[in-house]
């Protein structure tokens, strides 16, 4: 219960930031986000592992660093611990919010920025935070946060940087039954990560042979 008691209090936070920096229309929303998700992931990461993310969560369980049958339940955890957040920035800002492609992008650049970074990230947390050649290592959690600043600095404007099918599904839930939203956009959130994250997975693997 721990375990997914702190995935849903991560998520949450994670996505009330994004929330309020989104509606809220702060300059430095990528730095907020990022920060955000640092300051979780050192929160958590000795209790569930600091997924925050159901791609995330399907790395490591590749990887073999999170046991199969926790899947299912830490999905559930980032799920409604979005969409509990999705709900509070309305009733904070009065407003719904949900992640959408730029008005320019092409639907392919969308997927394909949305499966870069996503890579790049469970990347980053297969080796910062489940190898044993970082083991113990003080770090992760800055690397992880970055990583994710980076892809919403420089992608951010082309598929709308969730990077996280939980950031897409819980937001875009909400703004559907609670605002004027569609569902039109949730495929590329679900698609893009869990691809991205099952190829950091392999990678991983190719990287740090032997490293289970």
């Amino acid at each position: 219960m721990k375990n997914y008691l702190t995935e849903f209090i991560g998520t949450f936070f994670l996505v009330l930031t994004i929330g309020l920096c989104v509606v809220g229309g702060t300059t430095f929303a990528p730095l907020a986000i990022g920060s955000a998700l640092m300051v979780m992931v050192y929160m958590g990461g000795h209790v569930s592992g600091g997924h925050y993310n159901p791609a995330v969560s399907l790395a490591a369980m590749m990887r073999g660093a999170l046991d199969s049958k926790e899947l299912v339940p830490y999905w559930i955890s980032q799920i409604v611990g979005a969409s509990v957040a999705a709900i509070a920035v309305s009733m904070i800002m009065g407003s719904t919010f949900a992640p959408a492609p730029g008005a320019d992008a092409t639907t392919m650049a969308a997927l394909l920025v949305e499966f870069l970074f996503t890579f790049a990230l469970c990347l980053v947390v297969l080796n910062s935070a489940t190898a044993k050649g970082t083991e113990g290592n003080s770090f992760y959690g800055l690397a992880i946060g970055f990583t994710v600043m980076v892809g919403a600095f420089s992608g951010g404007g082309v598929s709308g940087g969730a990077f996280n099918p939980a950031v897409g599904i819980g937001p875009i839930l909400i703004n559907a039954t609670m605002g004027d939203g569609g569902f039109g956009n949730l495929w590329l959130y679900l698609v893009g990560p869990f691809l991205g994250g099952a190829v950091a997975a392999m990678v991983f693997k190719i990287q740090n042979p032997g490293d289970d």
